[in-house]
């Protein structure tokens, strides 16, 4: 029992610690998507591997923002293998091709995450959408990132490219508790930190706009009686 007390109050104060220093960032992030989506343009979400989760986190949810496009290919994902996604995670010129299959433009707005921000996926989308001069948000530990040596040839990491950067101050490898007798840490922290990040950007956009007499269209649970409808008109008018 004492460790899971532990474990929660460890939670806690990463949280207590984001609120402390990303704060700022997390309010330019917040203007940024308010200014475009009270514009009727979009913002759109990518991530790969374990972040895929929190990208994913942002796109058509239960009491999040309608305006939202997941660039969310399933070969980045885990659920067939995990090596598959690591691997073509390190490919170049697979995100150049992919961002070529959505209509984003310099009027809508991309967030990145990763937790690292070094494997070629990311840098290249980064790289993708800042010769699009479309602005990116990043999700990313900045102490993992500063830690390790980018993979994509231009040497630069997601940080390094960002317009704004959201530190999830994971440590680097993610978890960070450590068990006694157990030599590797347990417990990793980037996905409870990133979905913090992403839901408290979207509570604070739907207030902007409403500070701006706007409001944006927010999803609700399909498991509401009466919501699909709703939903549905949200979704033809939005994302169809």
């Amino acid at each position: 029992m004492k460790t899971i007390d532990n474990y929660l109050d460890y939670i806690v104060a990463q949280i207590n610690k984001l609120k402390e220093t990303q704060a700022n960032a997390i309010e330019q992030a917040a203007q940024l998507i308010a200014d475009r989506l009270m514009k009727d343009h979009y913002l759109y979400v990518f991530g790969s591997g374990h972040s895929h989760m929190i990208a994913e986190e942002l796109y058509a949810r239960a009491g999040g923002l309608v305006q939202v496009k997941g660039i969310l290919p399933p070969e980045l994902m885990l659920h067939e293998f995990p090596t598959k996604s690591t691997f073509i995670e390190r490919l170049d010129g697979y995100s150049e091709n992919l961002l070529k299959h959505y209509p984003i433009n310099d009027e809508d707005v991309l967030i990145i995450v990763s937790n690292s921000g070094r494997n070629n996926v990311i840098v290249e989308m980064a790289l993708a959408a800042k010769n699009r001069n479309i602005p990116i948000i990043a999700i990313t530990s900045v102490t993992h990132s500063s830690s390790v040596e980018s993979r994509h040839s231009s040497g630069q990491r997601l940080k390094d490219i960002a317009d704004i950067v959201i530190d999830t101050l994971t440590p680097p490898g993610d978890a960070g508790y450590y068990l006694e007798g157990v030599e590797t840490p347990v417990g990793p922290l980037s996905n409870l930190m990133g979905i913090a990040i992403a839901e408290t950007i979207s509570v604070r956009v739907v207030e902007i706009a409403k500070e701006h007499n706007i409001i944006l269209p927010v999803l609700r649970s399909s498991n509401l009686d009466g919501a699909d409808e709703r939903n549905n008109e949200l979704f033809k008018k939005y994302l169809s």
